[in-house]
């Protein structure tokens, strides 16, 4: 009996969902290969998208391409196509980070295909949210959704949000006398106020979100690097929401880990209406980073920071075409 195999209609519809995912600086660093004959799809990262500067182990660019794999799987449960994924199958190709194939044996995940939805509308906000707080039981769904994936999402008391607060300001400043960071984030961000002009990755500047006024912006500002005429201003709230997605390790198979659930929060603060940002800002220095972690906590290695609550949606920020990022061989 022959097993199944994905077929080039469906794996350009799974691709297609899959390259909606967050990236650093929407550097989109992922690169897909079917092999048609094997009926196996791989994931690539691309090193040429990679930021030797502020993610020189490259953690961001596999927490970007893990959670590029999630909406894969998001989008075969959807088609209750049941998949199984390895993770770093091979040793001798460190770029190889996942294939995935066919497998009756896997199962669907009929939690997975709920999230579907929230897929294309997820994008996100930089603006400034309400202070109407996040319901117990949202965050205990994201907590769970977190768990899923074999990480912890930690909500942190008062002082722990000044702290990573101040590691946010701290890493701004530390952006602004290194050279090397400021021009890193300058490639990345555009003045183009769209997702409709000719770049296809990046930051446009759109997406920017106003200036803070009356107090420092508990988002990353990237225009600083790229600044714009009549950008506007706007009062954030007070007390952010945050949370913290945390692993036991440390290595490139937790950073795979930590990169498919932070895209099952999104997903799931998405189909719960919230809206969402993240900051790697304070995680992309190693001395800041130790600090961001929960003393107290089992978990102590800190990949993301996540902002929750209510306010307006993110614009769509642009995406590369299919044909840069799938290769198809026979």
């Amino acid at each position: 009996m022959t097993a199944p195999h994905f077929d080039p209609d469906t794996v350009t519809r799974l691709i297609g969902d899959a390259v909606t995912a967050p990236s650093m600086h929407n550097a989109q660093p992922w690169k897909f290969v079917f092999h048609v004959d094997s009926g196996a799809l791989a994931l690539y990262g691309d090193p040429d998208r990679a930021m030797p500067r502020t993610d020189p182990d490259h953690r961001s660019l596999h927490l970007g391409c893990a959670a590029a794999l999630f909406n894969l799987r998001v989008s075969a449960a959807r088609i209750a196509l049941p998949v199984r994924v390895q993770l770093l199958p091979d040793d001798a190709e460190p770029w190889l980070l996942a294939t995935v194939t066919i497998d009756e044996a896997a199962g669907t995940d009929r939690e997975l295909a709920s999230l579907h939805d929230a897929v294309r509308r997820r994008h996100t906000s930089r603006y400034p949210f309400s202070e109407e707080p996040v319901p117990t039981a949202l965050l205990d769904g994201l907590w769970a959704a977190a768990r899923l994936e074999g990480c912890r999402l930690t909500v942190p008391d008062t002082w722990h949000i000044d702290t990573v607060l101040g590691l946010v300001r701290d890493a701004e400043h530390r952006e602004e006398i290194d050279p090397l960071a400021r021009e890193e984030t300058t490639a990345w961000t555009s003045p183009a106020q769209n997702a409709s002009g000719t770049r296809r990755d990046g930051i446009p500047a759109a997406a920017f979100g106003p200036k803070a006024s009356g107090g420092p912006a508990p988002v990353r500002d990237f225009g600083w690097a790229n600044p714009i005429p009549d950008r506007g201003w706007a009062v954030f709230e007070k007390r952010p929401q945050l949370a913290l997605l945390s692993t036991d390790g440390d290595t490139r198979a937790d950073w795979l880990r930590a990169g498919q659930a932070m895209e099952r929060v999104l997903l799931r603060a998405t189909a719960d209406g919230l809206a969402t940002s993240m900051t790697s800002h304070p995680l992309e220095w190693p001395e800041l980073r130790w600090t961001a972690r929960d003393p107290v906590a089992a978990m102590g290695h800190v990949q993301m920071v996540f902002r929750l609550g209510y306010g307006p949606a993110g614009p769509d920020t642009p995406r590369r075409p299919l044909t840069e990022v799938l290769d198809i061989r026979e």
